[in-house]
């Protein structure tokens, strides 16, 4: 990808390999100071800077389920206030998707109380003989609906008497349904009614009567994230019934969606997993009156190895029920290396994220430093990233007659430490090695071809596994719903994608539906791919005309902390009298990525610019795509960088053992390099100006 590419330093360099395995290559996020992430619950939840959630944790070897206080009832008659939960998403409604709720625990499932401690509530509310009285009420009528044999039972009602505490009422309302939620509670008039819940006997038709019960138990709760799993069903004529009943019965607050599970024999099954509406969990009641929402932000650190950031996401919502949209990050890590990176989930708790831990492991994840947060984290929201790279089968060039490799290593280390190099970007952000280049992609989405930037998509390897062999059926039948079936549930872009294909048809509406249905940040992914491919170009072309010179036109970048001064009017443009007092250097010049809100150097690289846009068809291009709500205004990107905190040392085959002398057998020596480099810098480019070669 960078083969033609410009050089800023003119040593030798010197010739290796890297990324011969993932530990050779570990990038570490360097996260801003005072990061705004906070512990909330820091005396119940690993502290950062704890070991790893790992298989020697005890946290792991017994997972507890979570617990929490079910908030004070409130409006009579209701069992609490009107819903929290998290935000609601569209796509949840109806269908089949890839996700792994826990079957056992239920995330967000309140700490109910015993009977004992439920009995002596309602008795301390009542009193002992009317308590007695109502349970005796619970018993007849849950025999009656045992023996099947009197419809009518039902429509029984039983009378707590006036109750004129409003507080005392709420209490009651919801103290009744935690221990007999087969029962439901009315006020008349200040009169507590007690009757048979015909819901509850309509569900108990349909599930186990421990599930009917653990049903309502979170449905009265109502808590903030909550979410409810019914246990595996294998028959899908069933889960329709299921699914049509909680809509028909509980639709307006609740929504229902089934999700891939693994039951008790380790197969893959399916479950219905239920959680609260969003437009009813838009306010909280509480006893003191309204309170705002809060969204539950779990924030954590993600090691994985030999794994896409995207992918790596696909397998943790999979496994916690969630979308991928819910997590955030602030960047994108290398596939083929150990990487850490600080990311954020939503509607997850940590309690529930500590459980997958040894699930995650086998797939090649480890999750660190779970804790509580406030918000969640958007791009380019870091300090930088930490590399610790080993270079391995050292040799010289072919064209370089020098015995020296040792001196041939130092001189470009000073140089680059020195100079800085090019700020390319990396050839891992274009999709290296594949057919179909993610540049294309967004070009075809700029261009408005939505057909074309699916089946580009789609385009598969020239490798026989079940995701290529997939994308292969799609592209030569126009299956979605077959191809869908091929594709492993971790491949959730592809899946979205086809389930809207599937719907509404390969064609220019289904397919922008079929986009529409990925979240944001992936669909413009693809757009930034194509504006950084653009600006590899300008940078190589700008250095090839006009070198390190700063010239008439060209744009430089005055830092500055005034929030109210605008991006463009942080970038001047040079004029031909500081061009000729040498006023700039070439490390404050800057070239735009292509967008609606920025302005271009008035010199030949503008130009140049201009004349590129249009080979692509893009000279009228407003970098607005509104049918999928892309929005790209654009930014500056300095030319050059430089690294910090560079360090390196020589090791012999013999591990561990330093080389000191100044000849070296290449063979048995690699070269291991650590340096920090500011966010959207790439390592491999920073490599390929120290040692002169492409990778």
């Amino acid at each position: 990808m960078l083969r033609s590419f410009s050089y800023v330093t003119d040593h030798t360099g010197f010739c290796g390999t890297i990324k011969n395995s993932p530990s050779d290559f570990v990038v570490t996020e360097i996260e801003l100071p005072k990061h705004f992430l906070r512990d909330t619950r820091a005396e119940s939840l690993p502290k950062t800077g704890e070991a790893p959630l790992d298989q020697s944790s005890p946290g792991l070897q017994q997972p507890k389920k979570l617990r929490r206080e079910p908030p004070g009832p409130c409006a009579e008659g209701c069992g609490g206030g009107a819903p929290s939960p998290s935000e609601r998403d569209p796509s949840w409604a109806g269908g089949d998707s890839a996700a792994s709720p826990h079957n056992t625990q239920r995330e967000g499932e309140p700490e109910l109380k015993s009977g004992l401690e439920e009995a002596s509530i309602l008795d301390s509310l009542l009193g002992k003989p009317m308590s007695e009285l109502l349970n005796k009420f619970a018993c007849d009528l849950k025999d009656a609906w045992d023996l099947e044999n009197n419809a009518d039972s039902v429509t029984g009602e039983f009378s707590l008497g006036p109750i004129l505490d409003k507080k005392n009422r709420a209490h009651l309302h919801g103290a009744i349904r935690q221990k007999f939620p087969f029962l439901g509670t009315v006020t008349k008039d200040n009169e507590v009614i007690v009757k048979g819940n015909a819901d509850y006997r309509e569900l108990c038709q349909l599930v186990t009567e421990k599930e009917t019960s653990d049903f309502f138990k979170f449905l009265d709760a109502k808590l903030e994230n909550s979410t409810f799993s019914f246990e595996p069903d294998g028959n899908k004529e069933h889960r329709k019934v299921v699914h049509h009943f909680i809509n028909r019965k509980f639709g307006k607050v609740l929504e229902t969606k089934s999700f891939t599970v693994t039951d008790v024999n380790d197969q893959p099954n399916m479950s219905i997993m239920v959680r609260f509406r969003g437009k009813s969990w838009s306010r909280k009641r509480s006893a003191g009156g309204f309170q705002e929402k809060q969204d539950l932000y779990t924030a954590f650190t993600l090691q994985k190895e030999n794994l896409e950031t995207l992918e790596a996401i696909g397998f943790l919502a999979a496994e916690l029920g969630v979308l991928p949209s819910d997590f955030s990050y602030t960047g994108i890590k290398d596939k083929k290396a150990i990487t850490y990176q600080p990311m954020v989930v939503k509607k997850v708790t940590p309690e529930r994220l500590k459980e997958i831990g040894s699930k995650m492991e086998k797939k090649g994840m480890r999750i660190h430093n779970i804790h509580s947060a406030c918000q969640h984290l958007r791009l380019g929201q870091l300090k930088g990233n930490r590399f610790d790279i080993v270079v391995r089968d050292l040799k010289h060039h072919s064209h370089d007659s020098s015995a020296d490799l040792k001196e041939r290593i130092s001189e470009a280390m000073e140089n680059v430490e020195t100079k800085g190099f090019v700020n390319y970007y990396g050839p891992q952000r274009f999709g290296q090695g594949q057919n179909v280049q993610t540049d294309q992609i967004g070009l075809a989405l700029l261009n408005e071809n939505m057909v074309k930037a699916v089946k580009l998509f789609f385009t598969p390897e020239d490798t026989d596994d079940p995701v290529n062999n997939a994308k292969r059926y799609f592209l030569q039948t126009e299956d979605a719903k077959g191809a869908l079936l091929m594709l492993p549930e971790f491949k959730v872009r592809e899946k979205m994608l086809l389930r809207a294909l599937n719907r509404y048809g390969v064609n220019h509406e289904g397919c922008t539906k079929g986009w529409l249905n990925i979240p944001h940040s992936m669909r413009i992914f693809y757009v930034h791919a194509y504006c950084s491919k653009i600006w590899n170009e300008a940078a190589s072309y700008r250095l090839k005309i006009y070198g390190s010179k700063v010239v008439e036109g060209d744009l430089v970048f005055s830092e500055g902390n005034d929030e109210s001064v605008s991006l463009n009017d942080k970038v001047h443009v040079v004029t031909a009298p500081e061009e000729s007092a040498n006023k700039y250097s070439i490390n404050q010049v800057v070239l735009p990525m292509v967008g609606h809100s920025i302005k271009y150097p008035s010199n030949k690289v503008g130009q140049w610019y201009h004349e590129r846009l249009s080979k692509d068809e893009l000279q009228m291009c407003k970098f607005r795509v509104s049918p999928l709500q892309l929005n790209i205004p654009g930014c500056y990107r300095p030319i050059l960088k430089n690294v910090q905190n560079l360090s390196y040392f020589l090791e012999g085959s013999e591990k561990g053992i330093e080389i000191e002398d100044n000849h070296l057998n290449e063979s048995k020596v690699s070269l291991h390099i650590s340096f920090d480099l500011d966010p959207s810098c790439y390592a491999t480019v920073c490599l390929r100006e120290i040692m002169k070669c492409d990778f």
